[in-house]
């Protein structure tokens, strides 16, 4: 059987914190030896990133290392935000084939598996994630993936990649899994719908209209009016749309929409601009996010979870942890309670990976989980 073991280290020195992840993950594989090693080391440690390959190798040997810097760290099923954090995941996976990826442009790699289960990680300065994923999804129908942007860095260069023994400073990384093992994902967008849902009318791009026949901003304020004061307050600076993406559905719920920002109005012609391309057709549906949403929404995804993993990995926004609910391991606390004492890492991303309705996308103020459990 499969085994994991998560940890994180709050030495402010990185040799020590190293030293003391690789002793507990150590201890938990009960002497078996990691296939996967997933480290992630946040930007207090900066001018030590390229140290970290040699000193996880120092400690665990062999295993296919994978990770990157962050602007938060998970281990141990713990966030550590804004403070120094070193997080690492080890797996011990009989009957599994790993297949390391790096690419600098946006071109699907070739792969192992038909489909393939896949774990990216990318600098969000340097590399067109969203690109490379839509492209994958056409070349390999049906993969599986889940990922995160690299963050902690301010500018081109700052962030690192890890890949084996090599440190990147730009472009993307990752790991195929193959065999025995089966990765199920889930994405909490955190947001909920208010109105109903209308039809595009009239879109070029990324900039809507009209929707059911009206301009875009004045079906908005239709919306507005509809709403009770403290949401009406949310719409400052929490408003989205939910872009249905299966065309044959007739009912919209919850997590039936990829949820992009509204970025704003272009005045001229009451219309609004939004961060996706939109189609003439296509059924859209304002949405709000706050942190009560969130939680609920994370709460219903997990209770959804069947399959009970041997090990996850969490690919949360920089945005969500003690920013949204006022507290550390909000998100974590609620995975153990749905799911029980599995071994839970991450990091806290610029952009988070993974699919909605069976295509995969590039997310923002998400929760996206990778839940590993063997196909047998």
């Amino acid at each position: 059987m499969m085994r994991w073991a998560s940890t994180v280290s709050r030495k402010p020195d990185l040799v020590a914190a190293v030293e003391e992840a690789c002793t507990a993950v150590a201890a938990d594989l009960a002497a078996r030896v990691p296939d996967l090693l997933v480290a992630f080391v946040s930007s207090h440690h900066l001018p030590r990133y390229p140290a970290v390959p040699g000193l996880v190798r120092q400690h665990l040997g062999g295993g296919l290392l994978v990770g990157c810097s962050a602007g938060g760290v998970i281990g141990g099923g713990h966030e550590v935000e804004e403070a120094p954090g070193f997080s690492l995941t080890a797996a011990a996976l009989p009957g599994v084939t790993l297949t390391p990826l790096r690419a600098t442009a946006p071109e699907p790699p070739r792969l192992q598996a038909a489909p393939p289960q896949l774990v990216l990680l990318a600098d969000p300065f340097t590399f067109d994630a969203e690109t490379f994923v839509h492209a994958v999804d056409e070349a390999h129908p049906g993969a599986t993936i889940v990922g995160g942007l690299a963050s902690g860095g301010r500018r081109p260069g700052d962030n690192a990649l890890y890949l084996e023994d090599d440190v990147y400073r730009g472009g993307l990384v990752g790991v195929e899994l193959s065999g025995d093992v089966v990765v199920d994902t889930i994405v909490a967008q955190g947001c909920r719908p208010i109105g109903d849902p209308m039809f595009v009318t009239r879109s070029e791009r990324n900039v809507i209209y009209e929707l059911d026949g009206r301009p875009a901003v004045l079906a908005l304020q239709l919306v507005l009016e509809t709403l009770p004061k403290a949401d009406r307050a949310l719409v400052r600076h929490s408003l989205f749309i939910g872009v249905v993406m299966d065309k044959h559905r007739q009912e919209y719920r919850q997590g039936d929409f990829l949820i992009r920002n509204v970025l704003g109005v272009e005045p001229k012609q009451a219309a609004l601009v939004v961060g996706a391309h939109v189609q003439e057709n296509q059924v859209i549906q304002f949405h709000l996010r706050d942190a009560q949403t969130s939680a609920d929404d994370l709460i219903h995804l997990l209770a959804r979870q069947r399959e009970r993993p041997e090990g996850s990995l969490l690919f949360s926004c920089l945005g969500r942890g003690h920013h949204l609910y006022g507290r550390a391991d909000h998100d974590t606390d609620v995975f153990r309670a749905a799911l029980g004492d599995v071994p839970l890492g991450g990091f806290f991303c610029n952009g988070e990976i993974g699919p909605v309705q069976g295509r995969t996308y590039l997310h923002g103020y998400t929760s996206a989980f990778g839940l590993f459990r063997p196909r047998r």
